[in-house]
């Protein structure tokens, strides 16, 4: 293994202030960080810089996607995740890389979406320019995710869609771009009344 190969265990952010930093996560049951390969396309997509952004990264796990937009300018990274020992780790990567844009909340990503509001705003939900789906493989929670999406997302605003195979059920979204790297399909969608 060469020197800047990746060690088990840790994700190498690819791009912004933090290129080359690592982060590191536990073995945890789904846990599957997004290939770099996959991470560059996406982040070529949404145009490299994300000053100024709110980005919401819906199955944190490793963390990748989002300490990614963090590095790349995002004013504000919401990461949520369920399993405690990832939430953790997303605690201390935070801490390491002093990512103040990033907060780490332990929640179920459907109870979040459902609940989660504006504190300045009540009862409004929180909006986000980007969204990061990155479930479990063997998670369908995709109908519910889909349906709950366009209250938290500002106009014209993006939803990345990590799984096996691409979504093909899209009513009210559609497909910007697409592409599949291995094992990953991966999809960039709008809102449809936004998407010309």
């Amino acid at each position: 293994m060469g020197a800047s190969a990746t060690r088990k265990n840790e994700v190498r952010i690819i791009g912004g202030a933090w290129r080359s930093r690592r982060v590191r996560f536990p073995d945890r049951p789904g846990l599957r960080p997004t290939p770099d390969r996959v991470r560059e396309t996406l982040f070529n997509w949404l145009g490299q810089d994300l000053t100024g952004r709110d980005c919401l990264d819906l199955f944190a796990g490793s963390g990748a996607l989002g300490f990614e937009a963090a590095s790349r300018g995002a004013r504000r990274v919401t990461m949520v995740e369920n399993d405690a020992v990832a939430w953790k780790a997303l605690q201390e990567n935070r801490e390491t890389l002093g990512a103040t844009a990033v907060t780490a909340v332990r929640a179920d990503a459907l109870e979040f979406l459902k609940n989660h509001r504006d504190p300045h705003l009540q009862p409004h939900f929180q909006r986000y320019h980007v969204v990061f789906l990155d479930p479990p493989f063997a998670d369908d929670h995709w109908p519910q995710l889909l349906a709950r999406l366009p209250q938290h997302l500002v106009a014209g605003g993006f939803v990345y869609c990590e799984r096996a195979q691409p979504l093909a059920a899209l009513d009210g979204w559609a497909v910007v771009k697409r592409g599949r790297a291995g094992q990953v399909s991966h999809q960039l969608l709008k809102r449809a009344e936004h998407a010309s």
